[in-house]
């Protein structure tokens, strides 16, 4: 009898230990933990396979890579220049322009004139300088008002001079350093005026060192002599001539007429300099 129950016991043991190896392994199997005591499934749940923002060091081509193009600005500046600061009057073109058929003409840019750039310290030296006129009296306007910084093209702001031939000189008081000139003629209408001659010299007659930064009097007309410049359209930019640093203290305008009329007109004339140390 106690054999019997002892076959009996040693039966009942192994049973006991098969079903408890076949028990450990399922176990295991659902709910298998990482080195870090973290279940598989949490970790699918943070970090879908399928998530809009997968991981970087699980996809490390979207990962941005960074360049001295991407991360540093590139400058357009020359060396030691900065642009100039030129405030513009509002545009004034009422309705379609007129149709202007002129020789040597030069196509609108279509976008704004990009930055002009000029050492630092650069000014309107112009700005309430004194300035002379071929015609010593004007249709309307004065004189005075060609550099009082009104660039705008509404009524009374701008000096009508006689037809034909006429120019206007402003005296910078001193010897400066130029490097740019920006006339405006007449902005609220499309216009073009002919003959626009700049020079630049060192005495009020111009006989002394005398410079032509600008000529589009393609005939002579003016008798001053064939230039090689384009014909542009009067807009509420003005025409900016780059003067390059030339040292002068007289800047002379020179124009005769214009697509609308015979007569001759101005604005303002700004110079952007420094004095000469």
């Amino acid at each position: 009898m106690k054999k019997d129950f002892s076959s009996i016991m040693k039966v009942f043991v192994l049973v006991l230990l098969v079903m408890l190896l076949c028990y450990v392994p399922g176990c295991k199997k659902s709910s298998p933990e990482d080195g870090n005591g973290n279940s598989a499934q949490k970790s699918v749940s943070e970090h879908p396979s399928n998530s809009e923002h997968p991981p970087t060091s699980e996809h490390p081509s979207t990962k941005p890579i960074a360049t001295k193009e991407s991360t540093a600005e590139k400058s357009t500046a020359p060396a030691g220049m900065v642009p100039i600061d030129i405030k513009l009057p509002k545009p004034m073109f009422v309705g379609t322009p007129q149709s202007t058929t002129v020789a040597n003409l030069e196509k609108p840019l279509g976008k704004p004139r990009p930055p002009f750039f000029a050492p630092a310290g650069v000014t309107n030296v112009a700005l309430g300088k004194p300035v002379a006129s071929s015609d010593e009296e004007p249709i309307i306007g004065d004189i005075e008002m060609i550099t009082d910084g009104d660039m705008e093209a509404a009524d009374g702001s701008y000096v009508e001079l006689g037809p034909f031939a006429q120019n206007v000189t402003v005296d910078l008081e001193a010897i400066h350093e130029i490097y740019a000139i920006i006339v405006w003629h007449y902005h609220k209408q499309a216009r073009v005026y002919f003959d626009v001659v700049v020079q630049v010299a060192d005495d009020p007659d111009f006989i002394t060192n005398v410079r032509t930064l600008f000529n589009n009097d393609i005939d002579n007309s003016a008798g001053i002599g064939v230039g090689e410049d384009k014909h542009y359209t009067e807009t509420n930019e003005g025409r900016l001539i780059d003067a390059k640093g030339v040292k002068a203290r007289y800047v002379r305008l020179y124009s005769n007429g214009n697509t609308g009329n015979d007569l001759n007109h101005y604005i303002e004339v700004a110079v952007y300099g420094k004095p000469v140390n």
